[in-house]
Protein backbone atom coordinates (compact mmCIF):
# COMPACT_ATOMS: atom_id res chain seq x y z
CA UNK A 1 0.00 0.00 0.00
CA UNK A 2 1.49 3.22 -0.91
CA UNK A 3 2.16 6.03 2.01
CA UNK A 4 -0.33 8.99 2.26
CA UNK A 5 0.95 12.22 0.63
CA UNK A 6 2.67 13.27 3.84
CA UNK A 7 3.98 10.75 6.11
CA UNK A 8 6.31 10.39 9.13
CA UNK A 9 8.69 7.20 9.28
CA UNK A 10 12.08 6.28 11.00
CA UNK A 11 14.88 6.17 8.60
CA UNK A 12 18.79 5.64 8.94
CA UNK A 13 20.37 7.47 6.22
CA UNK A 14 22.52 5.13 3.79
CA UNK A 15 24.18 7.71 1.51
CA UNK A 16 24.07 11.30 0.19
CA UNK A 17 24.47 12.82 -3.20
CA UNK A 18 24.79 16.26 -3.78
CA UNK A 19 21.96 17.78 -6.17
CA UNK A 20 22.80 21.26 -7.62
CA UNK A 21 23.83 24.07 -5.83
CA UNK A 22 22.02 23.62 -2.85
CA UNK A 23 20.29 20.43 -2.17
CA UNK A 24 21.29 16.87 -1.63
CA UNK A 25 19.63 13.48 -2.51
CA UNK A 26 19.73 11.32 0.50
CA UNK A 27 19.13 7.82 0.36
CA UNK A 28 17.10 6.03 3.16
CA UNK A 29 16.48 2.98 4.63
CA UNK A 30 13.00 2.53 6.45
CA UNK A 31 11.45 -0.35 8.64
CA UNK A 32 8.02 0.18 6.29
CA UNK A 33 8.55 1.41 2.94
CA UNK A 34 12.02 0.14 2.95
CA UNK A 35 14.94 1.63 0.79
CA UNK A 36 13.99 5.08 -1.10
CA UNK A 37 15.70 8.03 -1.91
CA UNK A 38 14.40 11.17 -1.08
CA UNK A 39 15.22 14.91 -2.04
CA UNK A 40 16.50 17.39 1.10
CA UNK A 41 16.43 20.85 -0.15
CA UNK A 42 18.44 23.41 0.49
CA UNK A 43 20.00 21.44 3.04
CA UNK A 44 24.03 22.58 1.89
CA UNK A 45 22.65 26.26 2.96
CA UNK A 46 24.95 27.24 5.88
CA UNK A 47 21.46 28.19 7.42
CA UNK A 48 19.99 25.10 7.00
CA UNK A 49 18.63 23.32 10.17
CA UNK A 50 17.56 19.89 8.95
CA UNK A 51 21.60 19.36 7.82
CA UNK A 52 22.91 17.68 10.70
CA UNK A 53 19.76 15.62 11.29
CA UNK A 54 20.68 13.55 7.74
CA UNK A 55 24.01 13.02 8.10
CA UNK A 56 25.08 9.37 6.56
CA UNK A 57 24.26 6.85 9.01
CA UNK A 58 22.47 8.85 11.45
CA UNK A 59 18.68 7.48 12.45
CA UNK A 60 16.62 9.38 12.72
CA UNK A 61 12.18 10.49 12.23
CA UNK A 62 11.87 12.21 9.04
CA UNK A 63 8.54 13.71 7.47
CA UNK A 64 8.31 13.18 3.92
CA UNK A 65 6.11 14.49 1.09
CA UNK A 66 5.44 12.32 -2.05
CA UNK A 67 6.87 14.31 -5.16
CA UNK A 68 6.73 13.13 -8.73
CA UNK A 69 9.60 10.98 -8.89
CA UNK A 70 10.47 11.00 -5.23
CA UNK A 71 10.28 12.00 -1.81
CA UNK A 72 11.05 15.20 -0.87
CA UNK A 73 12.27 15.97 3.02
CA UNK A 74 9.65 18.43 4.99
CA UNK A 75 10.85 17.83 8.71
CA UNK A 76 13.09 15.64 10.32
CA UNK A 77 14.85 15.19 13.86
CA UNK A 78 17.77 12.62 15.47
CA UNK A 79 16.99 9.53 17.02
CA UNK A 80 20.61 8.50 17.27
CA UNK A 81 23.82 9.90 15.90
CA UNK A 82 26.45 7.18 16.67
CA UNK A 83 28.65 10.15 17.37
CA UNK A 84 31.57 7.42 18.42
CA UNK A 85 31.41 5.99 15.07
CA UNK A 86 32.16 9.19 13.51
CA UNK A 87 35.10 9.51 16.44
CA UNK A 88 37.16 6.68 15.49
CA UNK A 89 37.87 5.78 11.40
CA UNK A 90 38.07 1.90 12.56
CA UNK A 91 34.56 2.23 13.64
CA UNK A 92 33.66 4.47 10.86
CA UNK A 93 35.07 2.45 7.78
CA UNK A 94 33.13 -0.38 9.38
CA UNK A 95 29.80 1.48 9.89
CA UNK A 96 29.72 3.12 6.03
CA UNK A 97 30.56 -0.63 5.20
CA UNK A 98 27.29 -2.11 6.77
CA UNK A 99 25.54 0.95 5.18
CA UNK A 100 27.08 0.20 1.35
CA UNK A 101 25.81 -3.48 1.58
CA UNK A 102 22.46 -2.87 3.23
CA UNK A 103 22.16 -0.17 -0.33
CA UNK A 104 23.14 -2.67 -2.53
CA UNK A 105 21.36 -5.43 -1.44
CA UNK A 106 18.19 -3.75 -0.67
CA UNK A 107 15.36 -3.28 -3.42
CA UNK A 108 13.44 0.08 -4.12
CA UNK A 109 10.54 0.49 -1.93
CA UNK A 110 10.49 -3.22 -0.26
CA UNK A 111 9.26 -3.58 3.07
CA UNK A 112 12.10 -4.69 4.84
CA UNK A 113 11.90 -4.04 8.92
CA UNK A 114 14.29 -7.04 9.27
CA UNK A 115 16.63 -5.48 7.52
CA UNK A 116 16.21 -2.33 8.91
CA UNK A 117 16.70 -3.79 12.26
CA UNK A 118 19.86 -6.55 11.45
CA UNK A 119 21.47 -2.80 10.49
CA UNK A 120 20.26 -0.77 13.68
CA UNK A 121 21.73 -3.30 15.64
CA UNK A 122 25.06 -3.68 13.76
CA UNK A 123 25.61 -0.08 13.99
CA UNK A 124 24.95 0.28 17.62
CA UNK A 125 27.15 -2.91 18.26
CA UNK A 126 30.71 -1.12 16.29
CA UNK A 127 30.07 1.30 18.82
CA UNK A 128 30.79 -1.04 21.56
CA UNK A 129 34.20 -2.25 22.75
CA UNK A 130 33.70 -5.69 20.43
CA UNK A 131 35.31 -7.30 17.61
CA UNK A 132 34.06 -5.11 15.17
CA UNK A 133 35.53 -7.34 12.06
CA UNK A 134 33.72 -10.32 14.00
CA UNK A 135 30.18 -7.63 13.63
CA UNK A 136 30.56 -7.33 10.31
CA UNK A 137 30.42 -11.26 9.79
CA UNK A 138 27.62 -11.78 11.39
CA UNK A 139 25.85 -8.78 9.27
CA UNK A 140 27.25 -10.25 6.18
CA UNK A 141 25.94 -13.63 6.39
CA UNK A 142 22.42 -12.31 8.24
CA UNK A 143 22.01 -9.78 5.50
CA UNK A 144 22.90 -12.21 2.50
CA UNK A 145 20.07 -14.79 4.04
CA UNK A 146 17.56 -11.92 4.47
CA UNK A 147 18.40 -11.41 1.12
CA UNK A 148 18.07 -14.12 -0.50
CA UNK A 149 21.74 -15.65 -1.38
CA UNK A 150 22.27 -18.03 1.78
CA UNK A 151 25.13 -19.84 0.90
CA UNK A 152 25.06 -23.47 0.43
CA UNK A 153 27.61 -25.08 3.74
CA UNK A 154 26.13 -28.28 4.75
CA UNK A 155 26.03 -30.54 1.67
CA UNK A 156 28.44 -30.64 -1.62
CA UNK A 157 26.76 -28.83 -4.57
CA UNK A 158 28.35 -31.18 -7.12
CA UNK A 159 27.11 -35.19 -5.56
CA UNK A 160 24.68 -33.50 -3.06
CA UNK A 161 26.85 -35.99 -0.08
CA UNK A 162 26.60 -34.10 3.93
CA UNK A 163 30.31 -32.62 3.92
CA UNK A 164 32.93 -34.25 6.01
CA UNK A 165 35.09 -32.85 8.70
CA UNK A 166 37.90 -32.37 6.00
CA UNK A 167 39.53 -29.41 3.97
CA UNK A 168 36.96 -28.49 1.25
CA UNK A 169 35.89 -25.94 -1.01
CA UNK A 170 34.00 -23.11 -1.29
CA UNK A 171 32.78 -21.85 -4.20
CA UNK A 172 31.09 -17.84 -4.86
CA UNK A 173 29.92 -19.29 -8.38
CA UNK A 174 28.70 -22.29 -7.16
CA UNK A 175 26.59 -20.75 -4.10
CA UNK A 176 28.67 -22.67 -1.58
CA UNK A 177 30.49 -25.74 -0.53
CA UNK A 178 31.79 -28.81 -2.28
CA UNK A 179 33.76 -31.59 -1.14
CA UNK A 180 37.18 -32.57 -2.35
CA UNK A 181 36.72 -34.44 -5.47
CA UNK A 182 33.65 -31.96 -6.52
CA UNK A 183 35.97 -29.07 -5.20
CA UNK A 184 39.02 -29.54 -7.19
CA UNK A 185 37.33 -28.50 -10.98
CA UNK A 186 34.55 -26.06 -9.56
CA UNK A 187 34.48 -22.77 -11.13
CA UNK A 188 36.40 -20.11 -8.83
CA UNK A 189 36.77 -22.60 -6.00
CA UNK A 190 39.04 -22.12 -3.08
CA UNK A 191 40.08 -24.23 -0.11
CA UNK A 192 38.13 -23.91 2.80
CA UNK A 193 39.36 -25.20 6.05
CA UNK A 194 37.70 -27.43 9.00
CA UNK A 195 37.26 -24.60 11.13
CA UNK A 196 37.07 -21.85 8.20
CA UNK A 197 33.43 -23.84 7.71
CA UNK A 198 32.66 -24.39 11.22
CA UNK A 199 33.48 -20.44 11.90
CA UNK A 200 30.86 -20.02 8.27
CA UNK A 201 28.84 -22.32 9.81
CA UNK A 202 28.10 -20.56 13.36
CA UNK A 203 27.56 -17.68 11.37
CA UNK A 204 24.95 -18.72 9.81
CA UNK A 205 23.01 -20.73 12.47
CA UNK A 206 23.48 -18.84 15.86
CA UNK A 207 22.44 -15.63 17.69
CA UNK A 208 24.86 -13.00 17.80
CA UNK A 209 25.25 -13.94 21.73
CA UNK A 210 26.87 -16.56 20.64
CA UNK A 211 28.94 -15.83 17.87
CA UNK A 212 30.61 -13.13 20.00
CA UNK A 213 32.28 -15.34 22.13
CA UNK A 214 34.37 -16.35 19.41
CA UNK A 215 38.09 -15.56 19.45
CA UNK A 216 39.89 -16.35 16.61
CA UNK A 217 43.16 -16.32 15.47
CA UNK A 218 44.05 -13.79 12.41
CA UNK A 219 44.32 -16.29 9.52
CA UNK A 220 41.38 -17.96 10.36
CA UNK A 221 39.39 -14.77 10.52
CA UNK A 222 41.33 -13.94 7.30
CA UNK A 223 39.91 -16.78 5.73
CA UNK A 224 36.39 -16.68 6.90
CA UNK A 225 36.61 -12.90 5.69
CA UNK A 226 37.89 -13.64 2.23
CA UNK A 227 35.31 -16.02 1.58
CA UNK A 228 32.51 -13.94 2.94
CA UNK A 229 33.60 -11.24 1.13
CA UNK A 230 34.23 -13.23 -2.25
CA UNK A 231 30.75 -14.30 -2.52
CA UNK A 232 28.98 -11.03 -1.38
CA UNK A 233 31.80 -9.54 -4.05
CA UNK A 234 30.07 -11.88 -6.75
CA UNK A 235 26.42 -12.01 -5.91
CA UNK A 236 26.91 -7.79 -6.52
CA UNK A 237 28.85 -8.61 -9.38
CA UNK A 238 30.74 -5.23 -8.06
CA UNK A 239 33.41 -4.56 -5.41
CA UNK A 240 31.89 -2.74 -2.43
CA UNK A 241 33.62 0.44 -2.23
CA UNK A 242 33.73 0.90 1.73
CA UNK A 243 35.77 -2.47 2.11
CA UNK A 244 38.99 -0.58 0.83
CA UNK A 245 38.77 2.01 3.12
CA UNK A 246 38.45 -0.98 5.68
CA UNK A 247 41.78 -2.59 3.96
CA UNK A 248 43.90 0.89 3.81
CA UNK A 249 43.03 1.73 7.36
CA UNK A 250 44.65 -2.38 8.47
CA UNK A 251 47.71 -1.60 6.11
CA UNK A 252 48.01 1.94 8.10
CA UNK A 253 47.47 0.17 11.47
CA UNK A 254 50.00 -2.69 10.93
CA UNK A 255 53.15 -0.83 11.11
CA UNK A 256 52.13 1.16 14.31
CA UNK A 257 51.59 -2.03 15.91
CA UNK A 258 54.35 -3.35 15.18
CA UNK A 259 56.29 -0.46 16.58
CA UNK A 260 54.11 -0.69 20.08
Amino acid sequence: MAPPRLYKTEAIVLRQRKLGEADRILTLHTPAYGKLDAKAKGVRKTTSRMAGHLQPLNRCMVQLARGRTMEVVAGCETLESFQRLREELERLSRALYAAELADRFLPERVESETTYRLLLETLRRLQGDTDLDLVLRYYEMRLLELSGFRPELERCLGCDQPLQPQPNFFSPAGGGTYCPPCGAGAAGSRRLSVNGLKVLRLLQRASYKEVGRLNMAPALAQEVERHLRSYIVYMLEREVNAAAFVERLRREQQPLEAMS
